[in-house]
């Protein structure tokens, strides 16, 4: 298992809030600063900005709904249960997300927790070491340096695309145990999440110069294909995967024309990815000119023809001829994409 900076980041905001509330003299809230500051730490600087005002908000909400209850119902447990449930739905209203929301809930628990101090002393206490914690999750925040998402974006598509490959050009071989190969779909498609995630978090974070900004946007279209084309290429493993037995039973020729022509797009594509990395030497005719090209619209031909004298089966491998010309223009278009970039003046 690998412990990541997020891991860390919570760990010492954890610490600066305790400290922090302790040395303000709040014993009875140390704890809510702590929960406080493990609740707000964020995965990158923009959205820790972006939030730090809807929890601060939030806390203001939570406590105020805690003490007009306490002062004026008590603090019964089925209280704090109806306070919590009040809270969430005001936060609901107001459309915050689910970890501000979080906050307004801590504020409630822990105001409306039973104290042999004045009332709203102790709330007045709890108030502010949660806040404490908000503001020492975002200094944290602040003071790390961001992750270079870009570089684990990029690593992540490399090493997803690549196991998708290596897989393809397995099953078009009738060689894949399928029990192993549906947990590697299933794993893949998990990792195929998770690089849209990052995609997410790489497309929140600010340039403040026109020309960083510019290379950005460029980068960001160049890595979003990136992400479609290796999509479209587990589409094909996943239709390969259910078709197995009807893709064996096809005529010789035809099989090894599949093995021939997605062959030839796989080393498209890898080839591709290499471009971006700088791998293949640059030369005065343009490398991407000497990628041979597959011709899949033939294939996709030579597929529909292959039941067309059968009516009952006669549509029974469009679903792998369309998934393969799709996966077909997406490479086209990463390779269009690939061009400009590298031709820009910028790199």
């Amino acid at each position: 298992m690998k412990v990541g900076a997020r891991a860390f980041k919570t760990g010492l905001a954890t610490v600066v809030a305790l400290y922090v509330a302790s040395g303000f003299g709040f014993e009875a809230g140390v704890f809510a600063a702590a929960i406080a500051a493990v609740s707000s730490i964020q995965p990158s600087i923009y959205r820790s900005v972006q939030t730090i005002v809807e929890q601060v908000q939030a806390n203001i909400i939570g406590a105020i709904l805690a003490i007009v209850l306490v002062l004026s119902v008590g603090n019964e447990p089925f209280i704090i249960g109806f306070g919590i449930v009040t809270v969430i739905a005001i936060c609901m209203i107001l459309k915050m997300k689910e970890d501000t929301t979080f906050i307004a809930i801590i504020a409630v628990i822990a105001i409306m927790d039973t104290t042999e101090m004045p009332f709203l002393e102790f709330a007045g206490i709890r108030f502010s070491s949660i806040f404490i914690g908000i503001v020492s999750a975002f200094v944290v925040n602040l003071a790390f340096l961001p992750p270079k998402y870009e570089t684990k974006l990029f690593e992540d598509i490399n090493r997803t695309t690549s196991d998708i490959l290596q897989w393809i050009r397995v099953t078009t071989r009738h060689l894949s145990d399928q029990p192993a190969l549906k947990k590697e779909i299933d794993r893949l498609s998990a990792d195929l999440s998770k690089v849209d995630q990052t995609y997410h978090l790489f497309s929140e974070e600010r340039t403040y110069s026109r020309k960083r900004g510019y290379e950005r946007a460029r980068k960001l279209v160049l890595f979003r294909q990136l992400i479609h084309t290796s999509n479209k290429s587990f589409l094909v493993l996943n239709t390969l995967h259910r078709m197995d037995d009807d893709i064996e039973n096809i005529p010789r020729d035809i099989n090894k024309q599949i093995i021939e022509e997605v062959d030839k797009t796989l080393h498209t594509h890898e080839k591709l990815i290499l471009m971006y990395l700088g791998r293949i030497r640059k030369k005065e005719v343009d490398p991407l000119e000497k990628i041979h090209e597959p011709d899949i619209p033939k294939l996709v031909d030579q597929l529909l023809k292959v039941y067309e004298e059968d009516d009952q089966d006669r549509l029974k491998l469009l679903p792998l001829a369309s998934t393969l010309m799709d996966y077909h223009n997406e490479l086209l278009h990463l390779k269009k994409l690939l061009r400009s970039y590298q031709n820009s003046p910028h790199n």
